[in-house]
């Protein structure tokens, strides 16, 4: 780890829809960045996400944790089911505006929905990242596990990272490693164990080390 990083809001109400987040900047930028988005439940301010964006932006990762379309719209509820190519329209904004403050790679990510979404924006548009984050990937909705959420799977051509509890209702381990193989690139799954589809972050309770494994298994697959 380098020096502790700084975070400070950050808007661009130049693009449709606006980007609204937070930039934590390196003490010590690598170059690379990482766009890094939250499920459906919650918003950018998520313990997760702000424990993940802190650990890679002191390692050198200019990170971008923003909110989501749907949440910019309503501060809180799920987002419906006709917003989901504007929510992916977001995630594409973010990742431009990231560019801004990252000459190198750039990767992205999020925690459930937004992780999902990222994926499927990225399986049609091959290029647009180097890599991604995912946390919690809903591969089904609980307790129905034909309802696979994989069909797009195939279509990504870059490293990706899945961090998964081994008691998260929308995945087991089995599951995802099943679902992994359907990937024609490089990837890896990084168990939680006794963990839900919160990672152990839900309320006050916290996994003080866990953004640091993410941090040290994100480069090993991605090297």
């Amino acid at each position: 780890m380098g020096e502790p990083s700084s975070v400070e809001s950050f808007s661009d109400l130049s693009v449709d829809p606006p980007v609204r987040g937070f930039l934590h900047r390196s003490a010590a930028p690598s170059g690379d960045g990482l766009a890094l988005t939250h499920g459906a439940g919650f918003n950018c301010q998520a313990p997760l996400l702000v424990a993940l964006a802190e650990a890679f932006a002191d390692a050198g990762f200019m990170v971008l944790r923003f909110n989501l379309p749907f949440r910019l719209a309503r501060p809180f509820g799920p987002p419906r089911p006709g917003e989901a190519a504007r929510d992916r329209q977001g995630i594409r904004n973010a990742i431009s505006a990231l560019h801004q403050f990252a000459a190198g790679r750039i990767f992205a990510g999020g925690h459930s929905y937004g992780g999902r979404q990222t994926t499927m924006l990225c399986a049609e548009e091959p290029g647009l990242v180097q890599g991604l984050l995912l946390t919690s990937y809903p591969l089904h909705p609980p307790g129905k596990p034909d309802q696979l959420r994989a069909e797009h799977l195939p279509k990504l051509q870059v490293p990706v990272l899945f961090v998964q509890g081994t008691r998260d209702p929308f995945g087991s381990i089995d599951e995802i490693q099943a679902a992994v193989k359907l990937i024609p690139s490089k990837t890896a799954v990084l168990q939680v164990e006794g963990a839900g589809h919160d990672l152990g972050f839900k309320g006050q309770s916290r996994q003080e080390d866990l953004g640091r494994q993410v941090l040290a298994e994100f480069r090993r697959v991605l090297g």
